[in-house]
């Protein structure tokens, strides 16, 4: 098979895999090719796995194991190829040296069993590192099953490794994917949490849940994320809409990814980790999923409407953090200037709030921006919903390496 044949297999195998963003890592380069800074890598990846600036593709998409949800499962009929260490090395260093990449998301099916497909991972990027001498980030997903010691050695050549824990319960890994285990993905995120340093993964681990293959809450996965944040010192996981690539009796019945519901898990996820929401904050027993007609944040402050408006003046840091239209920045910048001055509306909309959402939960020295009687859940969420719809729907195309 042609190199090309094989690139643009694997390369589009490689798309369902979204555990791919910056990079985090400031190794420098010392006389090689290629750094990764924080700024040689600072892209993201969308949810439908589409690559801006890294190399993304499969070592290989034979396996054995036969994953309900999988396009590469093993009893799909479906073209196969697989590359050699080589051959990787050869397309990355071209792909490199042309200015098309910055670095490298190494992923594989399994072929005869955890393992070996670990030692040819390592293999391919120990070429790259002492042969070719790259020193641009690398990414690589680790293959749940491999032992320790193989996992120990890929930490020391990549930047990030991931481990994906597939599906948000067990239960659901016994369903449609039983040959894998959570034990056997959890073991790996704690070898990187304990031998994480500066010359292993040094910018850390992250994960990936399919989202709406089984039947779990959000108030489930985003549970599962908050404890995954906490135990493991993970710095992202990722939600992907599943997607009804395989036909089968156990695998629900949708037309469409739930793309919507995805990003309302993201802006969830955003919150858990820079807002200082909890999971209890945003979801309950009663109130399991997500409204997706409104942003969580939004709908946490039209259910806790009791405690708005917030005065800009005096308001704390964190008070600010649940006002929608006021992020970390804008928060940061009310704080400090409001130590020299009363803060007014044009001078938000300066600092870059986004007064037409923040207008409704916030008051300026006493000052409602609207009319005080319209301060009402039915009036504001309307409008919040108005404003939602005009939000254009994302793509679900996956960028070709050979599109002009």
């Amino acid at each position: 098979m042609e190199l090309k044949e094989k690139l643009t297999i694997l390369a589009d195998a490689a798309k369902y895999d979204a555990s791919c963003s910056s990079s985090g890592s400031t190794r420098q380069n010392k006389g090689g090719i290629g750094n990764a800074a924080y700024s040689g890598i600072c892209h993201s990846f969308a949810s439908d796995g589409r690559c801006i600036s890294l190399l993304k593709i499969l070592l290989t998409n034979c396996c054995i194991y036969d994953c309900k949800y999988c396009l590469n499962r093993k009893s799909n009929n479906i073209k196969r190829a697989i590359f050699t260490p080589e051959e990787i090395c050869s397309i990355t260093m071209n792909f490199y040296r042309r200015n098309y990449i910055e670095g490298l998301f190494l992923s594989s099916g399994i072929i005869k069993n955890p393992d070996y497909t670990m030692e040819l991972i390592i293999k391919t990027i120990t070429l790259l590192r002492y042969k070719y001498h790259f020193n641009g980030y690398i990414h690589a997903k680790a293959i749940p099953g491999s032992s320790e010691y193989l996992v120990k050695k890929l930490g020391t050549l990549v930047d990030r490794m991931s481990a994906n824990i597939e599906l948000p319960t067990e239960e659901g890994l016994k369903l449609l994917a039983p040959n894998k285990k959570e034990t056997s993905v959890t073991n790996i995120m704690s070898t990187i949490k304990e031998n994480r340093n500066k010359r292993f993964t040094p910018a850390g681990s992250s994960t990936q849940m399919i989202i709406g293959a089984t039947n779990e809450t959000d108030l489930d996965i985003m549970t599962k994320s908050s404890n995954m944040y906490d135990n493991y010192d993970l710095k992202r996981v990722f939600y992907s809409a599943y997607i009804p690539v395989n036909q089968d009796k156990l695998l629900p019945t949708l037309k469409t990814p739930p793309l919507t519901r995805e990003h309302r898990l993201y802006q969830a996820d955003w919150l858990l980790r820079y807002y200082n929401f909890k999971v209890e904050d945003i979801l309950s027993n009663d109130n399991p999923n997500f409204n997706l007609l409104i942003d969580p944040k939004a709908d946490y402050a039209l259910r806790h409407l009791n405690e708005f408006p917030k005065e800009i003046n005096t308001s704390s840091y964190y008070d600010l953090l649940k006002v929608p239209g006021i992020g970390v920045t804008s928060a940061k910048r009310i704080i400090k200037s409001r130590k020299y001055f009363k803060l007014t509306f044009k001078d938000l909309k300066n600092m870059g709030v986004v007064l037409k959402r923040a207008s409704y939960f916030i008051t300026c020295n006493n000052k409602y921006f609207l009319n005080k009687a319209l301060f009402n859940k039915e009036f504001i969420e309307n409008n919040l919903v108005l404003e939602n719809h005009q939000i254009p729907k994302p793509s679900l195309t996956q960028l070709s390496l050979f599109n002009e």
